[in-house]
């Protein structure tokens, strides 16, 4: 399996563009089982979540591909089948989208438990209670969600949940609820802009969705829906990924094609922490001082931190100078990454759901291992600041969630290299860790 070497030392400089996003696509994918005829979905990234899911549609009988520009064109020309098998689905938990709009479409499902990153316990209570409000309700049979739904009808159902609202879960929700009977309001909704995006493709499909992106959403159902056109929102989180790579390097990076209005929690740590940023309506300019301050940082549903950038920012408050502490309050134990950065010469301490950060130590290379999509993330960039070469392994993780992005860093000055680590066969992902 590959791995990227990280050599130290570089100040990032230049101007990056952010692709499409992620977490925006795959629903908005799933989301074609809905309709009559092409889709067209622009500005998808070329990542491996994007090319597991056209598998998973494809086996679900939605024939099409994505472009080298970046568009993926999709069509159902095989309404018949229902399963989404284990060996697609385990590879990552946004496969868990088809559910909804098998039921809704097709009136059957047979999808079996996601997979995806290994960022602690990650139920799907909030999707069926919403699919079951509906008149969709659901049992788990050796692995897999299998329902019934004759009809869907309208309803009123809430989906916060113990850590927040749930974003694929209103996603599922809602994707059901534009073809049921009636009018579905959806209490307790996820406020997140992706969640908003999918709203935005599915009225253009002909489906009534009101308030999306509100934790109040209304849904009116309709007969039938449409192919339509979209291009998707900017990745967020690969917006900040390199802000805050900017800011650990002491560089100067202008982020490009980004909707600054999404990014106001972590505008707001990077310039607590010390950086200079600047923002139009589609572009933002971090540049990174000589010596970063101490933050404390709580991830929170949207508009507050989010999770997936929980491990960079902690990357970066290890070079601050004095005591942070980072709080998860959405997944309490996504903290595989503190061991790794502790190899590196981090001086971190867990405390539940919280990591102390005693920032100023220097960070020497090593060899660490990516967990997840964002702790590799948080590793390459703490090997960016790091004395020496990092190698970081299993970039597989990282493969799923960002285009190129040793690519798009060296262009930035950073020196990465990619090359095969030669892992065993006894290393190579298992079921469920991708």
């Amino acid at each position: 399996m590959d791995r990227l070497i990280v050599k130290g030392g570089a100040r990032l400089k230049g101007t990056v563009q952010v692709k499409g996003a992620k977490n925006s696509v795959l629903p908005i994918m799933a989301a074609t089982l809905l309709g009559e005829g092409q889709s067209v979905i622009q500005g998808s990234p070329d990542v491996r979540d994007v090319h597991t899911l056209l598998k998973v549609l494809d086996a679900l009988g939605v024939r099409g591909g994505r472009d080298a520009d970046g568009t993926v064109r999709l069509e159902v020309q095989d309404a018949g089948p229902t399963l989404a098998h284990y060996d697609l689905v385990r590879q990552m938990r946004a496969s868990i989208c088809v559910l909804g709009p098998l039921l809704a479409r097709r009136h059957r499902a047979r999808v079996s438990l996601p997979g995806g990153c290994v960022i602690g316990v990650r139920p799907i209570d909030l999707h069926r209670k919403g699919l079951k409000a509906l008149g969709a309700p659901t049992t788990i049979e050796d692995g897999y969600v299998v329902g019934d739904a004759p009809r869907l009808h309208g309803a009123s159902v809430f989906l916060g949940g113990p850590f927040g609202s749930t974003v694929l879960g209103t996603a599922n929700t809602m994707m059901a609820a534009t073809l049921a009977d009636g009018v579905t309001i959806i209490e307790g909704a996820a406020c997140e802009p992706e969640v908003a995006d999918l709203a935005a493709f599915l009225n253009k499909m002909g489906a009534r969705v009101e308030g999306a992106g509100s934790p109040l959403v209304r849904i009116r159902g309709v007969e039938r829906l449409r192919g339509a056109t979209h291009r998707v929102i900017p990745d967020r989180i690969e917006a900040a990924t390199f802000m805050v790579a900017a800011a650990m390097t002491r560089g100067d990076v202008t982020v490009e094609g980004v909707c600054t209005e999404h990014l106001g929690a972590v505008i707001d740590i990077l310039r607590s922490a010390g950086a200079e940023v600047t923002t139009s309506d589609s572009a933002c300019r971090v540049v990174g001082p000589e010596k970063l301050a101490p933050v404390d940082v709580t991830t929170l549903p949207y508009p507050g931190v989010p999770t997936d950038v929980q491990a960079q920012l902690m990357a970066m408050l290890c070079l601050a100078d004095g005591i942070s502490v980072v709080t998860e309050k959405i997944y309490p134990d996504r903290f595989m990454h503190v061991a790794e950065l502790q190899r590196m010469g981090a001086d971190l301490r867990k405390e539940g759901p919280a990591v102390i950060v005693n920032g100023g130590a220097k960070l020497s290379g090593a060899t660490v291992m990516a967990s997840d999509l964002r702790a590799g993330a948080c590793l390459v960039l703490a090997g960016l600041v790091a004395k020496g070469e990092t190698r970081v392994r299993r970039i597989y993780h990282l493969d799923r969630g960002y285009e190129r992005i040793e690519e798009r860093l060296n262009a930035l000055g950073a020196e990465i290299t990619r090359d095969d680590d030669g892992e065993e066969a006894r290393d190579k992902p298992k079921d469920g860790e991708e």
